[in-house]
C-alpha cells in the first residue's frame, strides 16, 4: 500500500467515526443532552482537524471509538429516564389523558 492510500484510509476511517458519533448524540431522549453530545463531537474535530502525526491520530481515533462507546451506553441509559419535551423541540408535550388521547397543559405554579 502506498502513502497516499494510507492517508485516505485514515481520512474515511475519521470520517467515518465522526459520522457514527453525530448519530448516536442524536439518539439521547433529552433535547440539552442531544445538543451537547452534537457541539462537543464537532468542537472535538475542529480542535484536531491539522494533527498529521500517524500516532497522534491513532491516539485521537481510539479516544474517539471509546466516547462512541460512552455514548451507546448512555443512550440506552437515557430512554429509561423520559423527560416532557421542551418547547424548542417542537413536538407535543403534557400527559396523554382521558378517552381522547389528548394533550393536556399543566397550570403554570406561578400567581394567578
Amino acid at each position: 500500500m502506498s502513502v497516499a492510500s494510507l492517508h485516505r484510509d485514515a481520512g474515511f476511517q475519521v470520517r467515518s467515526l465522526f459520522r457514527s458519533l453525530l448519530r448516536q448524540s442524536g439518539q439521547f431522549s433529552n433535547y440539552n443532552f442531544r445538543e451537547y453530545a452534537r457541539r462537543k463531537t464537532r468542537d472535538s474535530f475542529r480542535e484536531h482537524q491539522n494533527v498529521t502525526e500517524e500516532r497522534r491520530v491513532q491516539e485521537l481515533m481510539q479516544e474517539g471509538l471509546q466516547s462512541l462507546r460512552l455514548l451507546k451506553r448512555q443512550t440506552i441509559i437515557s430512554q429509561f429516564y423520559q423527560l416532557d419535551k421542551l418547547v424548542v423541540e417542537g413536538q407535543n408535550a403534557g400527559k396523554e389523558t382521558g378517552d381522547h388521547g389528548g394533550i393536556v397543559r399543566q397550570k403554570d405554579t406561578g400567581w394567578d
